[in-house]
């Protein structure tokens, strides 16, 4: 594996991990996810910084399996320039049925 592509599953690893510690915080509750901004906020930044590793993979390899990653390049090119629409239900369900499926892939790129 190139050293840049581990570089990229490591930097993935990274934010998926900060994920986790925010649903931990919120005791996994989309209430206490709702109610507090700043938690809205971090979370929202997540997946704008995943996506970036996730386009510059695809651009080394692009066979690189990560069966979402037009979905997740797509996301981050919305939170980076329509940061104003994002919809608090919308990343709650990211982190909740997404998240888990690129932590796995991501553990499977990594070997």
């Amino acid at each position: 594996m190139p050293h840049s592509l581990l570089k990229y599953i490591l930097d993935i690893e990274t934010v998926i991990s900060e994920i986790e510690e925010v649903k931990r915080r919120v005791g996994n509750s989309f209430l206490v996810f709702n109610a507090d901004f700043v938690i809205q906020r971090a979370v929202e930044r997540d997946p704008e910084i995943i996506g970036e590793p996730v386009k510059k993979m695809k651009e080394i390899d692009p066979l690189v399996q990560i069966s979402s990653a037009s979905k997740i390049i797509g996301l981050r090119n919305i939170l980076s320039h329509a940061y104003n629409s994002v919809d608090p239900e919308l990343l709650w369900g990211i982190i909740q049925r997404d998240v888990p499926i690129l932590k796995d892939e991501i553990i499977r790129l990594r070997g």
